[in-house]
């Protein structure tokens, strides 16, 4: 029995579509058997995956072959992750989680809420002498 690559992926849940799964196929993100693959490859149990993710790869064995997305235990069965790809996870997340934080790097650009709201403070509380004079 086979079946074809993007719809597996979409069956075990690694995809949220399987347009999206098709995709990455297209842009050499999932390799099969270390070879790039196709949308439409067959494919078999015993076969070797190796998914392009941000900041590591994921690299799974087949183990089953399902047409149908079922639930998230039951998806889990159909591969396995190798010991090498799980330690990648594992420091990539660890990488991600020690890294600064995107936002606190921008200088410029536009004010957050909190920023807005000290800005609305300070403006109504701020008494120019030129108001008291006018008045």
């Amino acid at each position: 029995m086979s079946i074809r690559l993007d719809k597996w992926l979409w069956a075990a849940r690694l995809f949220k579509t399987r347009s999206l799964a098709a995709d990455d196929i297209d842009r050499g993100r999932v390799l099969c058997n270390g070879m790039a693959a196709k949308p439409s490859r067959e494919l078999r149990v015993g076969d070797r995956l190796t998914l392009k993710r941000v900041g590591f790869q994921q690299e799974l064995v087949v183990n089953g072959l399902s047409t149908v997305r079922g639930p998230a235990p039951v998806a889990q069965l159909l591969y396995a992750e190798t010991a090498e790809s799980l330690a990648a996870r594992a420091r990539a997340a660890e990488q991600r989680r020690l890294g600064t934080e995107p936002a606190l790097s921008q200088e410029q650009g536009r004010p957050t809420k909190r920023d807005r709201r000290q800005l609305a403070d300070w403006q109504r509380w701020s008494v120019s002498l030129d108001d008291e004079a006018s008045a």
